[in-house]
């Protein structure tokens, strides 16, 4: 047992015992880090808020058999916007519930960690960009390996500007590649979120409202998809 130091965005938390609260972060260094804070809930905590759901904090932790426990904590950024404006709240739950999915424990998660902080940076700068979340999916599910193939065909790699889509496949497939499940999509769409892919998070192009809900779709599907399972916030946040 030892103590070490780390650095997290704090992405949920939940009681545990009677004083205790069990807080989940995402390193860059560990991934997923699943952490104690003695005490947190009692009125006079050493802690304060500073352990808030989008907290950017430096820690030292206690290294635990099962968890680790929290023995320092100092707030990076607080992000309080994040708590005050619904779009930036509703499009930061995307962001960290995507993350929380996929990061794994104890590997490094450091291009996950820096998308992470950097949408969180962007959404607290405001205001909300139409196309913030959709950008923040496909970047992120290229950092963990699921990159959708948005410039060349999915199945033979063919460079060329497709419009046959497939969740399935991975991407656009060329006219050979087609297959059964393949979608149409709209003119442009494919372009469109290609060149959202490329941009910074806090500098992407203007929206075009002909294609920005398209977009969003395409994005939510495809790591619904590749995760088996629905981003809950993102149904709320489209209800």
């Amino acid at each position: 047992m030892a103590l070490r130091s780390d650095q997290g965005i704090v992405l949920r938390s939940f009681p545990f015992g009677e004083a205790d609260k069990v807080v989940i972060l995402l390193s860059p260094n560990r991934g997923k880090l699943r952490t104690v804070a003695k005490g947190v809930r009692k009125t006079k905590s050493r802690f304060g808020g500073r352990l808030e759901p989008l907290t950017l904090v430096d820690l030292v932790l206690y290294e635990g058999r099962n968890l680790d426990t929290i023995t320092q904590v100092s707030v990076i950024e607080a992000h309080p916007r994040l708590r005050t404006d619904l779009d930036a709240v509703l499009a930061a739950g995307t962001m960290v519930e995507f993350v929380d999915l996929v990061a794994q424990e104890d590997e490094p998660a450091r291009r996950l960690f820096l998308l992470l902080r950097r949408g969180l940076e962007t959404l607290e700068a405001g205001p909300v960009h139409p196309d913030v979340v959709t950008a923040f999916l496909v970047k992120a599910a290229d950092a963990v390996g699921l990159t959708p193939s948005l410039v060349a065909c999915a199945g033979c790699g063919t460079p060329g500007s497709f419009r046959r889509f497939s969740f399935a496949e991975g991407g656009v497939l060329c006219e050979s590649c087609r297959t059964p499940g393949a979608y149409l999509l709209r003119e442009g769409l494919v372009e469109y979120l290609a060149a959202l892919a490329d941009a910074d998070l806090g500098n992407l192009p203007d929206a075009d409202p002909s294609l920005s809900g398209e977009a969003r779709g395409v994005a939510r599907r495809f790591v619904e998809y590749h995760l088996e399972r629905r981003l809950g916030s993102m149904a709320v946040a489209d209800a």
